[in-house]
Protein backbone atom coordinates (compact mmCIF):
# COMPACT_ATOMS: atom_id res chain seq x y z
CA UNK A 1 0.00 0.00 0.00
CA UNK A 2 1.33 3.43 -0.95
CA UNK A 3 1.64 6.18 1.61
CA UNK A 4 -0.36 9.24 0.61
CA UNK A 5 1.13 12.72 0.49
CA UNK A 6 -1.01 13.63 3.52
CA UNK A 7 0.31 10.63 5.46
CA UNK A 8 3.90 11.60 4.62
CA UNK A 9 3.23 15.16 5.76
CA UNK A 10 1.65 13.95 9.01
CA UNK A 11 4.60 11.64 9.66
CA UNK A 12 7.01 14.49 9.01
CA UNK A 13 5.15 16.73 11.46
CA UNK A 14 5.19 13.99 14.12
CA UNK A 15 8.91 13.42 13.61
CA UNK A 16 9.68 17.14 13.84
CA UNK A 17 7.49 17.55 16.91
CA UNK A 18 9.27 14.66 18.64
CA UNK A 19 12.71 15.96 17.67
CA UNK A 20 11.78 19.44 18.93
CA UNK A 21 10.66 18.13 22.32
CA UNK A 22 13.75 15.97 22.83
CA UNK A 23 16.75 18.05 21.76
CA UNK A 24 18.81 17.22 24.81
CA UNK A 25 18.66 20.62 26.48
CA UNK A 26 15.60 21.30 28.64
CA UNK A 27 15.34 24.99 27.74
CA UNK A 28 15.49 24.21 24.03
CA UNK A 29 13.00 21.34 24.44
CA UNK A 30 10.47 23.60 26.13
CA UNK A 31 10.87 26.45 23.67
CA UNK A 32 10.82 24.37 20.49
CA UNK A 33 8.02 22.17 21.85
CA UNK A 34 5.82 25.20 22.45
CA UNK A 35 6.76 26.66 19.07
CA UNK A 36 5.77 23.40 17.37
CA UNK A 37 2.41 23.24 19.12
CA UNK A 38 1.58 26.70 17.86
CA UNK A 39 3.13 26.76 14.38
CA UNK A 40 4.21 23.40 12.99
CA UNK A 41 0.88 22.45 11.40
CA UNK A 42 0.62 25.76 9.57
CA UNK A 43 4.17 26.13 8.20
CA UNK A 44 4.69 26.07 4.45
CA UNK A 45 6.79 23.25 2.99
CA UNK A 46 9.68 25.72 2.58
CA UNK A 47 9.53 26.74 6.24
CA UNK A 48 9.27 23.10 7.30
CA UNK A 49 12.43 22.41 5.29
CA UNK A 50 14.20 25.33 6.96
CA UNK A 51 13.05 24.19 10.40
CA UNK A 52 14.07 20.59 9.81
CA UNK A 53 17.55 21.66 8.71
CA UNK A 54 17.91 24.20 11.52
CA UNK A 55 17.16 21.78 14.35
CA UNK A 56 20.03 19.56 13.22
CA UNK A 57 22.34 22.13 14.84
CA UNK A 58 23.54 21.68 18.40
CA UNK A 59 21.04 22.49 21.14
CA UNK A 60 23.24 25.10 22.84
CA UNK A 61 23.78 26.92 19.55
CA UNK A 62 20.06 26.91 18.77
CA UNK A 63 19.20 28.31 22.17
CA UNK A 64 21.89 31.00 21.98
CA UNK A 65 20.83 32.09 18.48
CA UNK A 66 17.12 32.18 19.25
CA UNK A 67 17.64 34.00 22.54
CA UNK A 68 19.94 36.55 20.90
CA UNK A 69 22.92 35.66 23.10
CA UNK A 70 24.98 34.79 20.03
CA UNK A 71 24.64 36.16 16.51
CA UNK A 72 22.94 33.84 14.06
CA UNK A 73 25.33 32.63 11.35
CA UNK A 74 24.25 33.88 7.93
CA UNK A 75 23.35 30.41 6.64
CA UNK A 76 20.82 30.00 9.49
CA UNK A 77 19.48 33.55 9.43
CA UNK A 78 16.33 32.52 7.56
CA UNK A 79 12.63 33.18 7.68
CA UNK A 80 12.13 30.34 10.17
CA UNK A 81 14.77 31.84 12.48
CA UNK A 82 12.91 35.16 12.37
CA UNK A 83 9.70 33.35 13.29
CA UNK A 84 11.45 31.58 16.18
CA UNK A 85 12.92 34.83 17.49
CA UNK A 86 9.54 36.56 17.39
CA UNK A 87 7.94 33.61 19.18
CA UNK A 88 10.05 34.02 22.30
Amino acid sequence: MKTSVLDKHELRIKRLRYRSNYTGTKETDVFLGQFCEKHLNTLSPTLLDQYEQLIENSDPDLFMWISGRKPVPSEWNTEIMDLLKRFK
